[in-house]
């Protein structure tokens, strides 16, 4: 036996190296996964949207707000405008309930990076209330919950999600997000039917 043993000693040393070699770097790997997630959990984004309606004696007020409840920024890459779940690319049968001289205002969303905390209304439109009356407002916020507004948005390492307004759980994680080519708040606030409503 110590014959055996005093034969073998260095195939016995070679692999006690190995498995110390392969214990640390299994120790290795298993630090690097658990940095990782500490710091894509450092800049977690989590983007909320909401539409809102506003009524005072001067205006009524309805539009869509965009915050960042997370911890990280948020990179907004496409943003699509739904109505009974499907792409639109005109607001035309909201905009045809809306009363002579309504306001509307917007803000560019492709590219903007939100901050944690930050909040954006991408678009609004207001009038006076004497301007709608009570069954012409019946059927418009009959309309407007017929729309949707969904967002995918990455981190800013790369990690993406999709997030709506009908959504009530958490984010869902998204393999990539294909920016999109126009901003669509800029589209609808350019488009003539938008303007000639207005007038």
């Amino acid at each position: 036996m110590w014959r055996w043993l005093k034969t073998n000693h260095q195939a016995l040393t070679a692999v006690g190296a190995m498995v110390v070699g392969l214990a640390a770097l299994y120790v290795a790997w298993d630090q690097a996964r658990v940095m990782r997630d500490q710091q894509h959990g450092a800049v977690f984004p989590a983007l909320q949207i909401d539409g809102y309606s506003q009524n005072t004696t001067d205006q009524t007020q309805v539009g869509v707000r965009i915050s960042n409840s997370g911890v990280g920024p948020a990179i907004i890459e496409s943003v699509t405008l739904l109505r009974d779940g499907e792409p639109q690319q005109t607001l035309s049968p909201l905009i045809s309930r809306m009363p002579e001289g309504y306001n509307q205002s917007w803000t560019s969303m492709r590219g903007r990076i939100m901050a944690p905390g930050a909040e954006v209304a991408p678009i609004e439109f207001s009038w006076r209330p004497e301007r709608m009356s009570a069954e012409q407002t019946s059927e418009f916020i009959g309309e407007w919950f017929r729309w949707d507004v969904e967002i995918c948005y990455c981190s800013v390492f790369d990690r993406c999600w999709q997030t709506s307004t009908d959504q009530d759980e958490r984010p869902r994680p998204a393999p990539r997000c294909q920016r999109d080519d126009e901003d669509i708040f800029q589209v609808l606030a350019n488009t003539p039917q938008l303007q000639d409503d207005a007038q």
